[in-house]
């Protein structure tokens, strides 16, 4: 390990519901002589989220910042190499901490969702990332790991396959269980508040192309909308319906289309949905899952609904329970067409809530992938996405991790294609 700074990973936000799954994921998972320290408001509270994380972690050194305090932020970025941040809603709270983290060249990973605050760093803080060598990578978690990865993994055995570029590329959620934190649902209605009141934002957050680092380069490629309603999908063969992620997930896989020089291809269509099968209850299925997530919406942006449901929903702080956490799961399969005409099936799947057990996973394998793995990455700075950043490495570490990221080709190019691996893919790389 180098010793160029104190620390090798800092967990800003760890007395938050989030960042304590987070910090006792590392203590469990950290290889020792990884050096972890934990950051936050309140020595106090740092101290006891630290006795709870057992003896791995006694020693971790307690680091007092505010996202307030720009002076706290840079002693934080300048004592680390990795800092991973669960402190939002990040448009409100956290570019302050990108600038203090590129300013000295410390990696930056987080958790955010936001659209409007991802363009902001990229407006603000790329090009000066890039020039002190900063890894500024957002969407670390449930949203955007899994869509991210399961790309890029696609277009590498494409690629190996000599198959062609990825053209019709579908996201399907096929199964899914899990609960919501107060965190979360205060960055939506945080986003949804900005949207309403600026038509700037209005018009940045359905960009299908919001994040892309050369919008005016962007192929036309027609009405590229995330899906509204329940619709049956001819190419999917099954009733569909809206995903809340694919908003913030369609815009960072693209921007990591783009960020490779569009290596996925110029006529790459991507969209995510949640499948409901075909079977005779699949359209009823489809229907009331949309007209829920519209209702759920709604609720969350009308000021007297909004009052209601913030009685009844978790607050910042809270979220769920262990047994929610433990027995939540997530079931994606994606699926592409190739220009040569070959069809892949790409299938990612992991055990444990999405968007707090899983996502524990993804934000701690982050961190230690940027912290550890620094030598075998892309040769890339700047504000860039998980694939563009740790790309099969952070794959290797998820799968080690216990997450299935598979891919296979599902409609040979000849007769002399060669069998799949048993992991799925005949690529020893995407096994």
């Amino acid at each position: 390990m180098s010793g160029d700074r104190e620390l090798d990973v800092v967990v800003f936000g760890a007395t938050g519901f989030v960042g304590r799954l987070v910090a006792a994921y590392l203590a469990g998972h950290a290889p020792g002589g990884v050096r972890v320290g934990l950051a936050g408001r309140s020595q106090q509270r740092l101290a006891e989220v630290r006795a709870g994380l057992g003896a791995a972690a006694s020693a971790w050194p307690l680091l007092a910042a505010d996202s307030a305090d720009p002076v706290s932020l840079a002693a934080l970025a300048g004592a680390a190499r990795v800092v991973v941040t669960t402190v939002g809603p990040y448009r409100a709270r956290g570019l302050a901490l990108v600038r203090a983290c590129v300013e000295a060249g410390t990696d930056y990973a987080d958790l955010t969702g936001e659209v409007l605050f991802i363009r902001d760093s990229i407006d603000c803080c790329h090009d000066a990332a890039v020039g002190t060598g900063a890894r500024i990578v957002h969407c670390c978690g449930f949203d955007s790991v899994p869509s991210d990865l399961g790309v890029l993994l696609l277009h590498l055995g494409a690629r190996a396959d000599d198959a062609g570029d990825l053209q019709d590329t579908a996201l399907v959620v096929t199964a899914l269980r899990g609960g919501v934190s107060g965190g979360t649902l205060a960055s939506l209605m945080g986003q949804q508040d900005e949207v309403r009141a600026s038509a700037e934002c209005r018009r940045v957050a359905a960009d299908a192309y919001a994040l892309s680092p050369d919008r005016a380069a962007e192929p036309d490629l027609g009405d590229e909308r995330d899906l509204g309603w329940a619709r049956y999908d001819g190419e999917l063969r099954m009733w569909t319906g809206p995903f809340a992620m694919a908003g913030i997930n369609t815009r960072v896989v693209r921007r990591s289309n783009a960020l490779q020089g569009w290596a996925y291809g110029r006529q790459f269509r991507y969209r995510e949905v949640t499948g409901f099968g075909a079977g005779p209850a699949a359209p009823i299925l489809a229907g009331a899952a949309s007209g829920a997530l519209k209702a759920a919406e709604a609720g969350l942006a009308f000021g007297p609904s909004r009052a209601l449901l913030s009685q009844l929903l978790p607050a910042p702080g809270q979220g769920p329970g262990e047994k929610t956490r433990r027995t939540g799961f997530f079931r994606i399969q994606i699926h592409a067409r190739t220009s040569a005409g070959a069809r892949y099936l790409g299938t990612i799947e992991a055990q444990g809530d999405p968007g707090y057990a899983a996502t524990s996973v993804m934000l701690g394998e982050t961190a230690l992938c940027l912290a550890l793995d620094r030598d075998r990455l892309p040769d890339r700075a700047g504000v860039l996405t998980p694939a563009t950043a740790m790309g099969p490495m952070l794959a290797a570490r998820l799968r080690s991790a216990g997450h299935t990221l598979a891919v296979r080709q599902i409609t040979p190019l000849s007769p002399q294609t060669p069998a799949s691996c048993p992991h799925g893919s005949r690529h020893a790389g995407l096994c």
